[in-house]
């Protein structure tokens, strides 16, 4: 009786209720319900909106089934392929016909070559909200097709970052670590994933990658961050970056500060930039560091426009004595300037609006950390506020400058390629001075905590943003 009525609810009930189910399971509960009550009008689509593929039948089984229904195709909005062994063919196969994906996940295992991930890239998806690669390419036998050949997934990012301008918010790039068991039982090299860095700089700076906020990039023991923070164009968006596992220095940290201006949360599980036995006040200089980071790029920023000042003030001089001709079919107009005038080589840059609000250090639990976490939080907490103390300094002594008549520039939000005066606006108002003072500016959230949900985590850290992007526990 109870079944009978349950068959008698209209369609938009049944959807109303399988919305309310997270979307990993939505799947398997829709099946579920067409089982059970087999004659009620369960709307379809949800079977097909989230596919979760955990065996490699099941991948061919979901291709046979769709690969002669346009419409069944094109009710797949979320595609997680979660199995390290499969037909890599089948899965290229079964991803071009689905073309109304706005998220997607794939574990790529031993099977996966190159080619095939390249094949997936190639053409842009235009509603890609989501996207996570997870790599373990271990083999249990030693073989050196890949060295060989010279077969590498750099091919697979530089096929992303020829995508045209479109919103990619979200971006996941994981190498698996190599298990210390097998390691020690296979004494052989494993293949790499990424040959070559550069990749990723051409990545960050595409025109895919403009409105990406949050980006997740794990290649263990690797020194992948001056690939990312040392393009002018990298991710202007970037809000939250995960470089866990990855090797990352004192230095780095200082370059992603300063790089990404609207980066609030910075995840470096087990990067050990911290040695077991810290340094006395070790601590103190990493918050005097992140409280510093944007006055870095001003600096940074100075240095490349004295630098382009000084070498047009050659050019210019050198041609107006008539000692070099202007190239053909270009023509440069200026004033001479006179030896010895300093003008616009002394323009004062301002710094950025304010140092991040949030930033997330994370150390192992595993790592012997000899100072207990109230010693460790006293000393960030000294460095930011020193920090802090600088900053206010900076700023008034170039409010004071202002106000004596030098052209004093801050960085705009575009910087562009950094070439001149692009991407720099002149200080036409005090307001600018005033509206960003950081004298009662809060430290940063400092997790010292790893990934692990069952571990005490700081109120407000960077991980639970984290877990509110990314569906998974990686």
């Amino acid at each position: 009786m109870a079944f009978s009525k349950l068959a008698e609810l209209p369609p938009e009930i049944y959807s109303a209720i399988l919305s309310q189910v997270p979307t990993h399971q939505r799947q398997q509960a829709t099946l579920s319900l067409t089982r059970a009550i087999p004659r009620s009008p369960v709307p379809l689509h949800h079977l097909f909106e989230c596919i979760y593929l955990k065996t490699p039948e099941s991948v061919f089984q979901l291709y046979r089934r769709i690969r002669g229904s346009a419409e069944e195709a094109g009710w797949v909005r979320s595609f997680a392929l979660e199995t390290w062994t499969v037909d890599a063919d089948i899965v290229v196969n079964l991803l071009s016909i689905l073309t109304r994906l706005r998220r997607i996940t794939l574990f790529v295992g031993p099977n996966f070559a190159p080619e095939h991930l390249e094949q997936i890239l190639e053409k842009p998806r235009e509603g890609l909200l989501y996207l996570s690669l997870q790599f373990r390419p271990y083999v249990q036998r030693a073989t050196y097709y890949q060295f060989l050949k010279g077969a590498y997934f750099d091919t697979a990012l530089q096929a992303l970052s020829q995508w045209p301008s479109h919103n990619l918010p979200t971006l996941s790039i994981v190498q698996d670590p190599l298990d210390p068991e097998i390691a020690q039982a296979r004494r052989f090299a494993q293949p790499l994933v990424f040959f070559h860095f550069d990749v990723l700089t051409k990545l960050v700076c595409s025109p895919c990658f403009r409105s990406a906020s949050n980006l997740r990039l794990r290649i263990p023991s690797r020194q992948v961050a001056p690939f990312l923070f040392n393009a002018p164009q990298a991710a202007p968006a970037l809000k939250l970056l995960d470089l866990s596992t990855c090797l990352v220095r004192f230095a780095d940290v200082e370059g992603l500060i300063a790089r990404f201006s609207n980066l609030k949360h910075l995840i470096l599980n087990g990067c050990s930039i911290t040695q077991a036995h810290a340094l006395e006040g070790e601590w103190e200089v990493f918050g005097k560091m992140v409280a510093l980071g944007t006055v870095k790029a001003a600096k940074d920023r100075e240095k490349k426009l004295k630098a382009w000042l000084q070498s047009n003030v050659a050019y210019l001089q050198t041609s107006a004595d008539g000692v070099s001709e202007q190239p053909t079919g270009e023509q440069r107009t200026g004033r001479r300037i006179r030896p010895g005038r300093r003008g616009l080589a002394t323009a004062t840059i301002s710094l950025r609006d304010s140092p991040p609000t949030e930033v997330v250090h994370v150390v192992q639990r595993n790592t012997s950390i000899p100072k207990d976490e109230h010693t460790i939080r006293t000393e960030f907490q000294q460095g930011w506020e020193e920090g802090i103390a600088l900053l206010n300094i900076t700023r008034s002594r170039l409010y004071q400058s202002w106000k004596n008549g030098v052209r004093v520039m801050y960085i705009s939000d575009d910087q562009g390629m950094e070439d001149g005066f692009e991407g720099l606006q002149d200080v036409d108002s005090a307001t600018l001075f005033h509206d960003v003072q950081c004298v009662l500016c809060p430290a940063p959230v400092l997790c010292l905590a790893g990934s692990d949900d069952t571990t005490k985590h700081a109120e407000g850290c960077g991980h639970a943003a984290a877990s509110r992007i990314w569906d998974d526990v990686i």
